[in-house]
């Protein structure tokens, strides 16, 4: 199962490192029942694509939680990794409103990565705006929601794995 997992560029360079994504329970998103019930009208590649932004969401989150201070020019850029995991270790573990989300319980070597997806150094001033006011918008403020969506207006950047020790140079 193709599994879209939120991370950082600190957090990669320390997959890397270790050879694998852990420990476990991971949470990810990818193409669940619950995802394909509510999104009928889609192909794969468009379930596909909902969970790969949930996952650049949840990024945005990891961004936001812990310190990008000294991790390097660009570090405020969204990272998700997609990994091709057995059926198995994938769980559901969403509600209503996370229809996407899942829990890998095994660690995810780095072999099983498919590809990377990264925002474009371009985007790191809206990320870094939607990362200050991503409290307020979580309170309410429409204002503040209004730059966190814009981050959304920046697409991903592909990447393939034999690209990962370029990307985090």
């Amino acid at each position: 199962m193709r599994v879209y997992l939120p991370s950082t560029l600190p957090a990669l360079a320390r997959v890397v490192a270790a050879g694998e994504l852990g420990p476990a329970p991971l949470t990810g998103f990818a193409v669940t029942p619950a995802l394909i019930e509510w999104y009928a009208s889609g192909d794969t590649e468009e379930l596909e694509y909902v969970a790969l932004t949930e996952a650049a969401r949840a990024s945005l989150r990891l961004l936001a939680a812990g310190p990008t201070a000294g991790d390097g020019e660009g570090a405020a850029r969204r990272v998700v990794l997609a990994a091709d995991v057995p059926d198995e270790t994938v769980k559901a573990g969403g509600g209503l409103e996370e229809r996407a989300r899942v829990r890998v319980v095994e660690p995810v070597p780095l072999k099983l990565l498919a590809a990377v997806h990264v925002d474009d150094p371009a985007a790191v001033p809206d990320v870094e705006a939607a990362i200050a006011v991503l409290p307020a918008a979580d309170g309410g403020d429409d204002d503040a929601r209004f730059v966190v969506d814009g981050v959304e207006d920046h697409e991903l950047l592909w990447y393939a794995t034999q690209e990962i020790p370029d990307l985090l140079t």
